[in-house]
């Protein structure tokens, strides 16, 4: 019986954009039922491959240039942004100011100033309202950097503009807003729910993956708590510590909504309606554990596709969860779910074979989940 099967992977990130993995898996489920129809949804929650996602399920967006933008370290990169019909843009943080941008870490200067200027340009374009992609961030500066390039006036205690970076928001002595744009509408995709500060905040959690020392985190920590007495909103929202605080600073200067990510990319495709009409669904992302049925791509698609009654089979760079592999059997609550999976790292032999040739172990990954999954 020829199947439909729906290959709607997340990115694997620094190894293969959502698009090539889907393209990859494809490749090897065909070579072993070639007569199959294969729906290609490649996915994102906001974070790196969120430009990829929605141009891959939007036929009418244009995708734009923007040059030598300001890096996360200064250095100058590439800028991009997304425009969907209705004057919508889409941005992603992770495109101009992401951790591999850097050079070398940098907890307390990194800045997002490279992404104010993505939006800057894109405003500048006629785009109205906003679609912020948050995830993958070099820094801990609460969009401040984005924010300066967008106009907003931070400055220190000789009333001049503070430098960029999480570090230098503890030298802010007055504020000047009269000259930030003001988008209609701006949307902020998240994968995480951190508040702003405190031990599961933007320092503490995420700091230490930006480089930060336990001594750095407490400095970021404070820096932060200074910007928010002083600028206001809500820190305790869930969402606000997404990207250093990113999610906290556009909330408080523009009003941004904070809204699951790997939801607003699914619904905008409509992935939905296709994986109920399907008999299978293959996702992936590149580490498979625990805190992918927390809101990330891969759980928020299991949770769609269980209740309709749809297979799912996981390809991940790595399987770290509590789930026999081919049985679906899991011991708690959240990880009673009935999916299959396969690691590239178990095929190829280890982590650096897995990585130097993704899209090989992919292909071999799709075969494999055909023949497991539905035989040939």
């Amino acid at each position: 019986m020829d199947l439909t099967v729906v290959i709607a992977p997340d990115s694997f990130k620094g190894s293969l954009p959502a698009v090539a993995v889907a393209e990859a898996i494809a490749k090897g489920w065909r070579a072993e039922r070639p007569r199959d129809t294969l729906v290609l949804f490649p996915q994102a929650d906001g974070g790196e491959g969120t430009l990829d996602a929605i141009e891959a399920s939007s036929p009418l967006a244009v995708r734009h240039a923007v040059v030598d933008v300001t890096g996360p370290d200064g250095r100058p990169t590439p800028g991009e942004w997304l425009e969907l019909p209705g004057g919508i843009a889409v941005v992603e943080l992770a495109q101009s100011s992401g951790l591999p941008l850097m050079a070398a870490p940098d907890a307390l200067g990194a800045t997002t100033r490279g992404l104010g200027e993505v939006i800057r340009a894109a405003l500048g374009a006629g785009a109205t309202a906003l679609v912020i992609g948050l995830g993958g961030s070099a820094s801990t500066d609460a969009a401040s950097g984005a924010l300066m390039a967008l106009g907003l006036r931070l400055l220190d205690g000789r009333g001049q503009p503070i430098t960029d970076g999480g570090g230098a928001l503890a030298t802010i002595a007055g504020i000047d807003r009269m000259g930030l744009v003001h988008p209609s509408a701006v949307t902020l995709l998240t994968d995480v729910d951190a508040p702003l500060l405190g031990r599961l905040g933007a320092a503490a959690v995420f700091g230490p993956q930006k480089g930060a020392t336990p001594a750095q985190v407490v400095e970021l920590d404070a820096a932060l708590a200074h910007f928010a007495a002083m600028f206001g909103g809500d820190p305790d929202a869930p969402g606000a510590g997404a990207a250093g605080g990113a999610g906290w600073g556009f909330a408080t200067a523009w009003g941004a909504t904070i809204v699951p990510g790997a939801d607003y990319v699914a619904e905008l495709g409509g992935v939905g309606a296709v994986i109920q009409a399907a008999d299978l669904l293959l996702t992936g992302e590149g580490r498979f554990d625990a805190q992918s049925l927390g809101g990330k791509v891969v759980g928020q698609l299991i949770r769609r596709a269980v209740p309709c009654g749809v297979r799912v089979g996981v390809i991940a760079g790595q399987v770290d969860i509590d789930i026999d592999i081919g049985t679906g059997t899991g011991t708690g609550t959240d990880t009673d779910i009935d999916v299959w999976t396969t690691s590239l790292t178990e095929l190829a032999g280890s982590i650096e074979a897995a990585m130097k040739e993704p899209a090989r172990w992919l292909r071999i990954a799709g075969a494999q989940a055909a023949r497991e999954l539905v035989g040939v």
